[in-house]
């Protein structure tokens, strides 16, 4: 059960929704946006299968697979999975005039109508709401185990995260996390009998300069990683940019006394700073996009900070189509 604002009440009870169908045969589900995005792992789970999504608050049980969706969010299986741009192959949407359009369908390879997915996803409620989707899911991994790499120098972090990410390893996750002057590289194996991979990705480690080991219980440091994507006492600042890119990142946060996690084979970083240092910040990585995810409630940060005009006009026009009353929620600006 949910909870919703009302006029007539403070909160209102609202169906949490269901799990419309499993095909475990095909790998792919229909689910309520409002459904638990644990629950789905739970039920997945039950046939050696999962959503190949793992935000910070995914296993909390506080996330539900519409706001998932909605916001893009990920974790470190990002790294071979992709994102929910990848993962959701169809989409049923509330517009803004109050009429249900659907998209895509229930099986993997569709190529029917708009892609409304994609341009859903990660949307922020801007377009309208999410009822519901379809999505691939992927086998379980037999097991896990992480090499991990640590150095106090921010060069050879960033060259060892570059040569491992040109490496045909198949991982499963391949991350790096930055603070107080301490950097490491993690590089998960998902496979049955792990050890012997990852004691290999290890020793590629040492020879790049890095103080590696290996974890066979590695779930702790992989949910730091997902848990450093958020803050509440500082601001949260999404880089986007290539992997070469990835010292700049260590620098900046470094000078700045900001930490980092992200994904070292993506280039995708979150970054952590004081919200007085978000434009010190931008201004270091520019022109790569500085997204702000979190803020403390109390101060206020132009969210998306300089969007090329082009970009901010092609938003502007596709809210426009969509929601011309403004309706929904305000795109981020």
């Amino acid at each position: 059960m949910g909870w919703v604002h009302s006029p007539d009440a403070d909160l209102v009870p609202v169906p949490a929704g269901e799990i419309r169908e499993h095909n475990a045969g095909d790998l792919t589900a229909v689910v309520d946006a409002g459904v638990r995005l644990a629950e789905l792992q739970r039920v997945a789970g039950e046939a050696g299968q999962m959503l190949a999504l793992d935000p910070p608050l995914g296993a909390e049980d506080r996330a539900t697979l519409g706001g998932v969706v909605a916001a893009n969010d990920s974790g470190p299986l990002r790294h071979r999975y992709g994102s929910a741009r990848d993962l959701v192959v169809g989409i049923t949407v509330a517009l803004a005039d109050g009429t249900v359009a659907k998209a895509g369908s229930k099986v993997i390879k569709n190529v029917a109508g708009y892609d409304l997915a994609k341009l859903f996803t990660g949307s922020f409620g801007s377009l309208g709401t999410i009822v519901d989707v379809s999505v691939r899911l992927h086998p379980l991994a037999p097991d896990t185990a992480t090499a991990i790499g640590r150095s106090a120098d921010p060069r050879s972090l960033a060259a060892a995260a570059a040569t491992l990410s040109h490496e045909p390893l198949e991982l499963h996750g391949l991350d790096v996390r930055w603070a107080d002057g301490e950097g490491a590289l993690l590089a998960r194996i998902g496979r049955p009998d792990p050890g012997a991979a990852a004691t290999a990705v290890a020793t590629a480690m040492r020879e790049a300069g890095l103080d590696a080991d290996v974890l066979d219980d590695d779930d702790g440091e992989w949910a730091t990683q997902r848990a450093w994507q958020r803050s509440d006492r500082r601001a949260v600042v999404r880089v986007s940019g290539v992997q070469t890119q990835l010292l700049d990142v260590l620098t900046a946060a470094q000078r700045l006394g900001g930490r980092v996690t992200g994904r070292a084979g993506l280039g995708l970083s979150w970054v952590e700073v004081d919200a007085a240092d978000v434009e010190a910040l931008r201004s270091s990585l520019a022109p790569s996009p500085c997204v702000v995810l979190d803020r403390p409630p109390e101060v206020e940060i132009d969210r998306l900070g300089q969007v090329d005009a082009g970009a901010r006009e092609l938003m502007r026009r596709v809210k426009e189509r969509f929601d011309p009353d403004c309706v929904c929620a305000p795109v981020l600006s």
